[in-house]
């Protein structure tokens, strides 16, 4: 776990029983005694600026961390600098995953706006759930999920045409900010259009493109960082083709 003068990390009592967010963190909800000894694991919040790092790629792996607020990227860099974004996570989901088949983490978790998370150590986590069957069978929903996640995006850069992505892209952000109570149809990205097209595989004028093109088409209504989605059919429709 980093800990930096811009992400100090402070005690708090954080129980998951009482968390509004526990429904996204935990698909299916766990018996009363689960609850008790995941309220017992989380014991530590940790506020992240904007533009700092939870964790980076190499760290060593000590812990997952449950978004409470704010958003986050993941990346990996390669050896000549280029930066590759590999997700964007919000309040109610998790990250630090990929640290555990090596013990260290295999990308930066960096805030692109001021965040908070639980932290949940990792050793502590795996000792409860060999105690408790329902909480290693929450563990094991929570990696298939991020599983299926990763799947699709391997179909967004394998199959699909610059605006099939995007709207893939749109659709599946909607869909969970709908999930934690947002609006389905606007929303204000958190992330840059480049940070979108690293994701996508597009480049950064195919990103700018592309946007205009589903507002000449009345599909958005873009105005920065604000959008508007007029026509979701329109997008699912553009999914189908592919």
């Amino acid at each position: 776990m980093v800990a930096t003068a811009q992400t100090p990390a402070r005690r708090a009592k954080v129980a998951c029983s009482s968390c509004n967010l526990r429904e996204l963190c935990l698909p299916v909800a766990p018996s009363a005694e689960a609850f008790a000894r995941l309220d017992a694991l989380v014991e530590l919040r940790r506020s992240v600026k904007r533009g700092s790092t939870l964790f980076r790629s190499g760290d060593a792996f000590e812990a997952i961390y449950a978004v409470r607020s704010g958003f986050f990227k993941t990346r990996v860099t390669s050896p000549d600098g280029r930066e590759q974004v590999t997700g964007f996570q919000m309040a109610g989901e998790l990250l630090g995953l990929d640290g555990i088949s090596n013990d260290a983490h295999a990308c930066d978790a960096v805030a692109i706006e001021d965040a908070q998370v639980c932290v949940i150590p990792f050793d502590r986590l795996e000792r409860c759930s060999r105690e408790i069957s329902e909480l290693q069978r929450q563990f094991h929903r929570i990696m298939s999920r991020e599983i299926v996640r990763d799947h699709g995006v391997m179909l967004l850069l394998g199959s699909m045409r610059a605006e099939q992505r995007l709207a893939a892209f749109l659709l599946n952000l909607t869909k969970r900010l709908r999930a934690r109570g947002f609006s389905g149809s606007s929303l204000v990205l958190r992330m840059t259009r480049q940070e979108i097209g690293s994701y996508l595989g597009l480049k950064l004028e195919t990103i700018s493109r592309t946007f205009s093109k589903f507002q000449s088409d009345g599909v958005l209504e873009v105005h920065q960082r604000q959008i508007r989605v007029l026509d979701a059919e329109a997008l699912r429709a553009l999914i189908n083709d592919c």
